[in-house]
């Protein structure tokens, strides 16, 4: 298998277990297994960005381009607009 598309896989796997770690997080009351589940969502993390900074090293990945100063005071101003 090509190695950008393991790389690719990596980062698609990781992205989702962040999703999961932080869904997971949100609804557990106990403590104990909040904290464990933040150390693994932590770790997931790290992983991630190495992982993302090789993508980058070795153009499989290249990221949009950065927002606008206009198109960020657009969103800004959607989100602080206050719900109907």
């Amino acid at each position: 298998m090509e190695e950008k598309i393991l790389v690719n896989d990596t980062l698609v796997g990781i992205n989702g277990e962040l999703t999961r770690y932080a869904e997971m997080i949100s609804q557990t009351e106990n403590k104990e297994l909040k904290q464990t589940l933040k150390q693994f969502r932590n770790a997931s993390e790290m992983s991630q960005e190495e992982i993302y900074q090789i993508a980058r090293e070795k153009a499989y990945y290249i990221p949009a381009a950065p927002a606008k100063p206009d198109e960020i005071a657009h969103v800004k101003e959607i989100l602080m607009k206050p719900a109907v």
